[in-house]
């Protein structure tokens, strides 16, 4: 049986596997300095934010990505506000921030330092139901429910905005928010019933 001679490695062959092992080692390097330099940009993301929620302080150390929905309805412990497109377009998420109507899916957490926050579970007085809450039932204005809470919120700010003289007014000013029920005619009464008795 005869063995084959060795064959002889070649310049290109030599070079072409010193570049691929020196190409290996770098990677692993680079792989290494790519985590560690991951970690501190996590940690540069991280702020911490005092601000109030329905009347209590709160604190939370909160990615600096984190939206006022997520807060509510993850560490807050608040779901009320419900997460019906995540995109700004239903109203679902609307909640109070110092008296203004916003959209909480598009608040950022990082951005409520020293500020107030109202939502759905903050309206009520006790057992006592905001009155627009008590117009909701009574007209029974809420069909399938899940964007009641974003509806009451964006009717208690038109109330309080002055857009809530004329029915064509309030669904002018509650546009921003949809019932896929299409609750409106219930709603805009809802409205106005809460409007005469808080006027």
């Amino acid at each position: 049986m005869s063995s084959r001679p060795a064959m002889p490695v070649s310049r290109r062959s030599f070079i072409g596997g010193s570049a691929a092992a020196i190409s290996a080692a770098g990677s692993v390097g680079a792989g290494k300095a790519k985590a560690q330099s991951s970690a501190s940009a996590d940690r540069a993301k991280k702020r911490t934010v005092s601000f109030t929620v329905n009347g209590d302080r709160r604190e939370m150390e909160a990615d600096t990505r984190l939206t006022l929905l997520d807060a509510l309805r993850g560490p807050l412990g608040l779901p009320g506000s419900k997460k019906g497109c995540d995109h700004g377009q239903c109203g679902a998420c609307t909640v109070h921030v110092d008296g203004q109507r916003m959209l909480s899916c598009f608040t950022l957490v990082a951005g409520l330092e020293g500020k107030e926050v109202t939502t759905i579970e903050g309206l009520a007085n006790g057992d006592e139901l905001h009155p627009l809450q008590q117009a909701f039932i009574d007209n029974d204005a809420f069909q399938c429910g899940y964007c009641t809470p974003g509806q009451i919120m964006s009717g208690v700010a038109c109330i309080a905005e002055g857009h809530a003289r004329t029915p064509a007014e309030i669904r002018e000013y509650m546009s921003g928010n949809i019932c896929r029920c299409a609750a409106y005619p219930n709603i805009v009464a809802a409205v106005e019933q809460a409007r005469d008795a808080e006027g």
